[in-house]
């Protein structure tokens, strides 16, 4: 990557301390399922039932995403990990599983909005010709976060309230994040009128959103209830343990981050459009596989599943913020989110009404044809390497 100056390097640095935080907290209750739902006796259809509501927190990200437009990227990220840290904190004290929900909701709704408006940033503030790699540290970094939850629940299971406990660090991280994150330059460049919202219903950003937002909803028809489930269904079905499953998590911790790095070249040498397909079919074809054999099956699947959907994060996360005009990318970012809550509610409802019969890794493999279908949606976009950002 070509050397970055030092508004770009404090720029990544406090942006990746957020994504960071974001990626810790996402994957606590991921990892932590199975205990959860032994502490509060909750089924299958109950634990699909807590995902479609934690999908829901998506929406509430969609308003704050319009006051980064309109008001700055700095200030909002900073808000976003105030309100997921006071919300994970709050998590460890949950007596039952609806108020656990609830709070995880509003988890969701800031760890949305830091995640879209941070790659919104690093796409804006990063050389034209490196983009994909930008996002592609941003990508591993997250990764990174991921990675302490995965080595931390080992050690202090079946007590997963204490990582709960332990996200609060985020609280006297926020105002450090509001002082010392620069402002991006891109946006101040802008001058920002009217609605965003308005601006995506014109011509050409309303097929572009219409149609990214439908491929997204469609992979999360199949993701979301492989990556929510899949501890429910390694230690039920498969019978692995914690260390198991954790030893799974961390080979497939460290084939994803390989391939962030992989994907960011890939994408800034080959383009968006043809990576981005070929890595959609091939994450969903081997996320398919791991429900769809046994423990063998389920150990390949899941690393090549981490491999293909790590390398294609930062050419989606190039390719959308390209895609969309700076008056409105963070405004577009969470309603890809919210079209993507959309498919995770549907395929989590779709697993809790067909598992009884098919069995719970029999109706996530069914769902990876929605997988497929999203994929061939991707032809209808243009390509946009290296192209200037759309004002």
């Amino acid at each position: 990557m070509v050397e970055l100056d030092r508004r770009q390097r404090v720029t990544l640095i406090w942006a990746g301390a957020a994504v960071v935080l974001t990626a810790f907290d996402g994957s606590v209750l991921v990892l932590a399922l199975p205990a959860i739902a032994t502490d509060f006796h909750a089924s299958t259809p109950a634990l699909s039932d807590l995902g479609s509501v934690l999908a829901i927190g998506a929406l509430g990200a969609v308003p704050l995403a319009t006051l980064a437009d309109r008001f700055g990227r700095r200030r909002l990220i900073a808000v976003g990990v105030a309100g997921f840290s006071i919300a994970n904190f709050a998590s460890a004290f949950a007596p039952t599983l609806a108020d656990l929900a609830f709070l995880r909701l509003i988890a969701v709704c800031f760890e949305v909005l830091v995640a879209g408006v941070a790659t919104a940033l690093i796409v804006e503030e990063a050389p034209r010709a490196r983009r994909g790699q930008a996002v592609s540290v941003l990508a591993l970094l997250s990764g990174f976060g991921t990675g302490v939850t995965v080595i931390a629940y080992p050690i202090v299971a079946p007590h997963w309230r204490w990582l709960f406990l332990a996200g609060g660090i985020g609280l006297p991280i926020a105002p450090l994040i509001w002082w010392l994150l620069p402002e991006g330059r891109t946006w101040l460049g802008v001058r920002v009128t009217g609605s965003a919202i308005r601006l995506l219903m014109q011509p050409p950003w309303r097929r572009r959103l219409i149609v990214l937002a439908a491929m997204t909803g469609l992979l999360a028809v199949l993701l979301e209830p492989a990556g929510l489930l899949f501890t429910v269904y390694a230690s039920r079905t498969l019978g692995m343990s914690p260390v198991a499953i954790s030893t799974l998590i961390v080979v497939s911790g460290v084939a994803g981050a390989t391939c962030y790095l992989a994907g960011g070249y890939l994408t800034d040498r080959f383009g968006r459009r043809g990576p981005a397909i070929a890595l959609t079919i091939a994450t969903g074809a081997a996320t398919s596989l791991s429900f769809g054999t046994g423990v063998i099956g389920f150990f390949l699947g899941n690393v090549l599943w981490s491999a293909f959907a790590s390398a294609e994060t930062p050419v989606f996360g190039a390719w959308s913020a390209e895609l969309y005009p700076t008056r409105a990318r963070a405004t577009a970012e969470a309603a890809g989110a919210v079209a993507s809550s959309v498919g995770s509610v549907a395929g989590l409802q779709l697993v809790a009404a067909i598992a009884p019969s098919t069995g719970l890794g029999g109706a996530i493999e069914l769902c990876g044809v929605a997988a497929i279908a999203g994929a061939l949606l991707l032809f209808l976009l243009p390509e946009t390497k290296q192209q200037p950002l759309p004002e």
